[in-house]
């Protein structure tokens, strides 16, 4: 058996090369041009998970240097690493400070989920990099920019990589789905494409996931995996809310809840799209989203689910009186 046969499958169809990559194409040409001209600045990509700014990294280092080179040369600290004030002024600076036998162009100093550095980190860090520039170049990976410090913004070369397109999904994950040999339905691909938000790694996961746990990848087994609400549950969930008194409702919630394990945040998340789809009045779906808004700031405070579902129950309740007032 190969070693990649053990490997998660974001790591075995992690793309190796530039040209493998699925999005993004201003920006890796743009990159390929610094690394054909040998102008790489120092680079700062931010942007949502799973939308390839870790592998284009990795893919221009593999461009850039050899196989045998690659350990002397590139340098990678994630957030598991302690990123602390010490690693900038111990590792990273003793990293900094030797010149390569092997090569006598720059090396690449690889900082994933900088915006976890402290700032005393990023501070101290912002020295190293102005004091190395000639020997070394740094490529910082973030969520979010507002949490670099602007001193290493305005250091760096900035790229967004922005959430991925279903239809540049796709072809990947039909790549790894051949690849692995899986039995998976139309529905079951649209529904990993749903849960991907643009996250390519997400879907991956999910469909390693599900090939694992069902023999068949369809609808429902990816929402089970996950345990996401269906969407004929959602239909349910209104449908109940919407037509039966407010103690039936929410006892049957509840039942479907713990029946199939499904979180408040999740059913609340689902029902707002579905609320868009509904012909309510104006002022009945304003007062419908203020409330629903409500019970998620409340979720997200740590209240407890059984309230705050109690609350959403009574919102739809209270709207029956409301579209009964507007037709009258």
């Amino acid at each position: 058996m190969t070693s990649a046969a053990n490997l998660p499958w974001v790591e075995k169809y992690r793309p190796k090369q530039l040209d493998d990559l699925i999005s993004h194409q201003d920006i890796i040409s743009t990159i390929r041009k610094f690394i054909h001209e040998n102008r790489l600045p120092h680079l700062l990509f931010y942007g949502p998970p799973g939308t390839g700014k870790t592998s284009t990294i990795l893919a221009c280092a593999k461009e850039l240097y050899t196989p045998q080179q690659f350990n002397s040369m590139v340098l990678e600290l994630n957030a598991s690493d302690d990123r602390g004030i010490n690693v900038v002024r111990n590792q990273i600076m003793s990293f900094a400070s030797t010149r390569s036998i092997f090569k006598s162009g720059f090396k690449l100093i690889i900082l994933d989920e900088a915006d976890a550095m402290t700032n005393d980190a990023q501070n101290a860090l912002r020295r190293v990099i102005e004091k190395f520039t000639e020997n070394v170049r740094f490529c910082l990976i973030c969520n979010y920019m507002s949490k670099i410090i602007p001193a290493i913004q305005s250091r760096c070369t900035r790229f967004r990589f922005g959430p991925l397109k279903s239809d540049q999904i796709l072809p990947r994950m039909n790549y790894v789905i051949e690849e692995e040999r899986l039995k998976v339905t139309e529905d079951g691909r649209q529904a990993l494409l749903s849960l991907a938000h643009g996250d390519m790694r997400r879907v991956i996961n999910i469909l390693q996931s599900t090939s694992m746990a069902f023999d068949e990848v369809n609808e429902e087994n990816v929402y089970t995996c996950v345990g996401h609400p269906l969407k004929s549950d959602i239909a349910n969930i209104i449908s109940w809310m919407l037509n039966e008194d407010l103690t039936s409702a929410y006892s049957k919630i509840r039942d479907l809840q713990t029946f199939k394990g499904l979180a408040l945040q999740d059913i609340l998340t689902e029902i707002h799209l579905y609320v868009h789809k509904i012909e309510f009045p104006p002022n009945v779906r304003i007062f419908l989203l203020e409330k629903m808004a409500d019970v998620e700031c409340r979720l997200s405070a740590g209240c407890s689910e059984k309230l705050q579902l109690g609350s959403l129950v009574a919102a739809f309740d209270t709207i029956k009186y409301l579209v009964a007032k507007e037709v009258a």
